[in-house]
């Protein structure tokens, strides 16, 4: 059996802390994963709260190089010590957030340096392709753009070396868990594009079946339109379980919630689901 438990979202149920970020842990019985490490301030403490060993982990996988899911690499760092961590060639772009018509930046990248990281323990392991990490267990790799309606967030921009430039995440990444049941398919954030996610995963993996969906969608930052049409989009597939959260936001977990019904989980800290 294979169980994934949310330990940093923006909000939480009864117990455990809640941050803006993200990461979860994935347990399998060919070892464990943390898939993302929130901004840094509860990871550890929700872990302890329920119950799990970070120390267990057997590698860190960085769905993307965003400071919310980067910002707890040097506290598991210091925890557990050397490890594997699997992140796209590009994951350590010069990152910030710049709304339009203003001139006030925000840093979003990792708040490490890589030589920093490594000297903590960190083994970087990159990829562009989609890769099987653990047995059943796969990285997305860079994820085809096919939709007309998944378009990259304006405010998201990144320095290329003389501007300021709308970012593209080519670092965005998902996980996906092959059972029984079907694809479990982890997002950091999506934005490579939820529809465009799961059409990858299916394509390189063969299976139809999704059993589940679980992490940031991005909804929450597409406009009214855009999230219309990648929920109409989403009803096309077959899908068990939506664990949606953190930039899916209120409005569009509201609209899932509306669409799917009881198939339909709001992913807070302490979530948890068998993954066959």
């Amino acid at each position: 059996m294979s169980e994934i438990t949310i330990l940093c979202e923006n909000s939480v149920g009864r117990r455990g802390s809640a941050e803006h970020g993200f990461s979860a842990l994935v347990e399998t019985p060919e070892g464990n994963i943390l898939f993302d490490t929130g901004a840094g301030k509860f990871l550890i403490d929700n872990a302890l709260e329920f119950g799990k060993d970070l120390r267990s982990i057997e590698k860190i996988v960085l769905s993307h190089g965003h400071d919310d899911h980067a910002g707890g690499l040097a506290k598991i760092l210091a925890l557990k010590g050397k490890v594997d961590i699997h992140a796209h060639p590009e994951v350590f772009r010069d990152r910030w957030l710049i709304k339009k018509d203003s001139d006030h930046r925000t840093f979003k990248g990792i708040p490490f340096k890589k030589a920093f990281l490594s000297s903590l323990g960190a083994n970087f392991i990159v990829n562009r392709d989609f890769q099987e990490i653990l047995p059943g267990v796969f990285l997305t790799g860079e994820v085809p753009r096919i939709t007309t309606f998944e378009q990259p967030d304006e405010n998201q921009k990144y320095w290329d070396g003389s501007n300021y430039a709308t970012d593209p995440f080519p670092d965005d990444q998902s996980l996906i868990v092959r059972s029984d049941k079907g694809l479990t398919i982890i997002f950091g954030c999506a934005h490579a594009g939820m529809i465009n996610i799961i059409h990858h995963a299916m394509a390189k993996t063969g299976i139809k079946h999704i059993h589940a969906l679980i992490g940031g969608t991005h909804l929450g930052f597409l406009g009214p339109e855009r999230m219309a049409a990648s929920i109409a989009e989403l009803q096309n597939f077959s899908i068990s379980h939506l664990a949606c959260s953190h930039c899916t936001g209120f409005e569009g977990a509201f609209s899932l919630h509306q669409t799917f019904g009881e198939r339909f989980h709001y992913g807070n800290v302490g979530f948890s689901l068998d993954m066959g």
